[in-house]
């Protein structure tokens, strides 16, 4: 798990490509002595799982489905990327819930000046639209932001010039590719309103007994979900 919060920004130093995938090695200075073989990173919000670590990088395999799914197949040696280890256990929640998992790829749209920082637009495939709400949480990047205006296949975020400066949100150009990464809570629910589990009674396991929950659709909308 990650938290959308990016710990330094990296740079690719190089990235071979091979039948079923590639292998990417990243420099990297203020996570790497807390890196070792088998830990996870977030590499521009895509899980990836060290296999080398170098004097001055970590190198990691990346999958055929992790190049369908992320803006990586256009990413060019030196490349700036957000770095975030994974969350340890009693950590600080400072983002959001987040797997690493991407979605797909976004296009940054544009950036204006937007009182003291900035409001971002990127556009998104429509495939995603239904995981995306109004003041609710994407990853753009590997960085937790949310959403303040949200449109048919756009949306924009508010920016402070900190996290411009911290992660490579600034570098961004017009047309420039993006991962993403909705929400995980949307999918989880949307998954159980296909199964039928928010109608049916949940039994709650109870000694020998069992009590119905009042998990319902009808109980959510009245809570204000």
């Amino acid at each position: 798990m990650f938290t959308g919060i990016v710990e330094e920004v990296g740079s690719i130093r190089e990235l071979r490509f091979h039948a079923g995938g590639a292998a990417v090695a990243v420099a990297a200075k203020a996570i790497l002595p807390g890196v070792a073989v088998g830990d996870s990173v977030a590499v521009n919000g895509v899980c990836l799982t060290a296999t080398r670590i170098l004097a001055d990088a970590f190198v990691c395999d990346i999958s055929e489905e992790t190049l369908r799914r992320s803006a990586f197949r256009q990413v060019k040696p030196g490349a700036r990327v957000n770095l975030e280890r994974a969350l340890p256990a009693g950590g600080r929640l400072g983002g959001h819930i987040m797997q690493g998992h991407v979605d797909d790829v976004g296009r940054m749209l544009v950036r204006t000046p937007s009182g003291g920082g900035f409001e971002i637009s990127f556009g998104f495939p429509r495939a995603l639209a239904r995981y995306l709400v109004r003041k609710g949480s994407v990853a753009v990047n590997g960085i937790s932001l949310t959403i303040a205006t949200l449109g048919e296949d756009a949306f924009s975020v508010a920016v402070i010039p900190h996290t411009l400066s911290v992660t490579n949100l600034g570098e961004l150009r017009p047309g420039d590719p993006v991962n993403l990464e909705v929400d995980v809570l949307g999918r989880y629910f949307e998954r159980y309103l296909q199964l039928g589990l928010l109608d049916a009674p949940l039994r709650a396991q109870d000694g020998g007994g069992g009590a119905s929950s009042k998990l319902t659709v009808d109980y959510l909308k009245g809570q204000g979900f």
